[in-house]
């Protein structure tokens, strides 16, 4: 048995993880369906997309040289203490017999959408820090498995209570498992590595993932064309409700459902891809990935159906999450942990700008020619995105087999 398994910071991490996660899935899937249901809601929860990712975008540096700057415990303890009080004061206000409104649905969701922005890149860097680089695959595949246990868990839920609880009880639920959460990260034993001080102006330290990367350009295009599937599922949380509505006609219960056989396809990658990547190279099973990923979208727009649809979040999940499982092995091997957040940051900085501009697209797409013609500019961009990453891994493997030839010679 791996000593990783052994060790009791994984599971404090698990369980925390576990809690937060399925408090504020569901909550993250109830609040765009109400929504949505409001009148003109389609319109509004696209321009809410909007500006809370723009505010991601502006914070998404900040948040990389914190992480690379302060204790990444003391972040994540941050973060869930936000929740706690955000939510609480939501809870609060429903329990005193006030009904809730679109702005109490809009700064929920943009709370949600901070939570993430802070606590993913951390927990990543965090993980990088604490455990050893032997563990990283078997690590990441849990990490994986346990995210996307939480979101069928979220989902099942939220198909279950969305149409039939108070949006209360279901706040209250989420504020508990933030103040579980917060207890089982506050149980992780945790000493902040020391640096080698150094004279670093706050621009510098800034831009530092941008210099690292400019050493490494066709790493840095790889890195950011395998980040698009990424970008496709943020873009999905938006159309995909939409779709459910407007093109199948179907009712939340469908939506709740699709979000949970996602997590049955992200559990399968979970398991499967950190066994994949011990025969394949990383690179390659992360092409791998993205061509499944990338057929999926494509045959869901070309076939619309409920069950078909049920289908198709499986592998849309397995493309997705098996990339990112393997995505996150290849920059932990490959990236210093000191510069780890501010690298991170970088995509996800360029990943934001690029949301925004196709969030603004598909927003008003979708009130003037309807939800396809955004899943066909995604489709497209998905494509492109795959060739670049193939074209990459043949690059390198022609290098490598040069590099091999001269050394015979």
């Amino acid at each position: 048995m791996s000593s990783l398994y052994k060790d009791s910071r994984l599971y404090f991490i698990l369980g925390a993880n576990s809690l937060s996660a399925i408090g504020s899935g569901i909550v993250m899937i109830t609040i765009p369906w109400l929504l949505i249901k409001e009148s003109g809601g389609e319109t509004t929860f696209g321009y809410v997309s909007i500006i809370s990712t723009l505010i991601m975008f502006l914070l998404t540096p900040f948040i990389g040289q914190s992480i690379d700057r302060f204790s990444r415990k003391s972040l994540l303890l941050c973060n869930e203490g936000i929740g706690i009080v955000v939510i609480g004061m939501m809870v609060i206000w429903g329990f005193t017999g006030q009904p809730y409104h679109s702005i109490h649905y809009i700064l929920i969701y943009i709370a949600g959408s901070f939570y993430y922005l802070l606590f993913y890149p951390t927990i990543f860097a965090f993980n990088q820090e604490i455990f050893q680089a032997e563990h990283y695959k078997n690590l990441s595949g849990t990490m994986e498995i346990q995210g996307q246990l939480t979101q069928v868990i979220s989902g099942a839920a939220a198909s279950f209570l969305i149409e039939i609880i108070s949006l209360k009880w279901i706040l209250l639920v989420d504020m508990l498992t933030f103040a579980g959460a917060f207890v089982l990260f506050l149980c992780i034993p945790y000493v902040k590595k020391k640096e080698v001080e150094r004279k670093v102006t706050f621009k510098k330290q800034l831009f530092e993932g941008i210099h690292f990367m400019q050493k490494r350009p066709k790493f840095f295009w790889f890195l950011l064309a395998t980040y698009m599937p990424f970008i496709g599922v943020m873009m999905a949380n938006y159309l995909i409700p939409v779709y459910i509505s407007d093109i199948l006609k179907a009712s939340a219960s469908v939506y709740a459902i699709e979000g949970m056989m996602y997590g049955v396809g992200a559990v399968l990658a979970g398991i499967s891809i950190p066994i994949m990547m011990k025969y394949v190279k990383i690179e390659i099973s992360i092409v791998m990935t993205m061509l499944l990923y990338v057929i999926s979208i494509t045959v869901m727009i070309v076939e619309p159906s409920v069950m078909l649809l049920y289908g198709l979040a499986i592998f849309h999940a397995i493309g997705n999450a098996g990339t990112r499982v393997a995505r996150n092995v290849l920059m932990m091997e490959e990236i210093l942990n000191e510069v780890m957040g501010r690298v991170d940051s970088l995509f996800r900085l360029i990943g934001t700008g690029i949301r925004i501009v196709l969030l603004m697209l598909f927003t008003a797409g979708v009130s003037k020619v309807g939800v396809m013609v955004p899943f066909y500019l995604l489709s497209f961009i998905l494509i492109l995105s795959l060739g670049i990453a193939i074209n990459y891994v043949i690059s390198k493997r022609k290098f490598e087999a040069s590099v091999s030839n001269k050394s015979i010679v």
